[in-house]
């Protein structure tokens, strides 16, 4: 498949700059394009891990259906947004990443998953965490996004002021 190349190049951020808001980030936008031909988007947690995206989920609902309807997948993450009056700009850094998303199944990837997503939001509640994870697993969904493209770009005066 053939990604569109970034036309302002000056503005792309590096790969390590790149992961690094990937790994960083609290919320991320899912775009998702199965659901009747309507493209659906909606905000979550997620936990970013060797080129891949895990999110939970419910095991039913608009997500998981588009899903099976069309793997084909974005997800965008905001790292800085900030409105600057006297420039008459917005001083930005994001990703968007595309890939397809894979339902997991088996249970072992399911608590990995979680247990990363525990490790990023709630630090300090590990273990009351790993209860969760054993009380609620089989009624949990997980999403995992291999990421086959992605890009980071800045405004160019996020770049002037760094």
């Amino acid at each position: 498949m053939m990604f569109w190349e970034m036309k302002r190049k000056k503005q792309l951020l590096s790969k390590e700059e790149t992961e690094a808001i990937l790994s960083r980030g609290k919320t991320g936008g899912l775009g998702i394009c199965g659901n009747n031909d309507y493209p659906y988007t909606v905000p979550l947690n997620y936990a970013y891990r060797n080129n891949k995206i895990y999110f939970h989920c419910a095991r039913e609902g608009q997500k998981i259906d588009g899903i099976k309807e069309n793997n084909r997948v974005s997800f965008t993450v905001i790292d800085k947004d900030e409105i600057s009056e006297e420039l008459f700009t917005t001083l930005y850094r994001s990703v968007i990443a595309f890939g397809k998303a894979r339902i997991v199944t088996d249970e072992s990837e399911k608590r990995k998953a979680l247990q990363w997503l525990i490790e990023k939001y709630t630090p300090n509640h590990i273990r009351k965490g790993q209860e969760k994870i054993e009380n609620e697993l089989h009624r949990t969904g997980i999403v995992e996004i291999e990421i086959e493209h992605m890009s980071g770009k800045a405004g160019k005066d996020e770049l002037k002021q760094k």
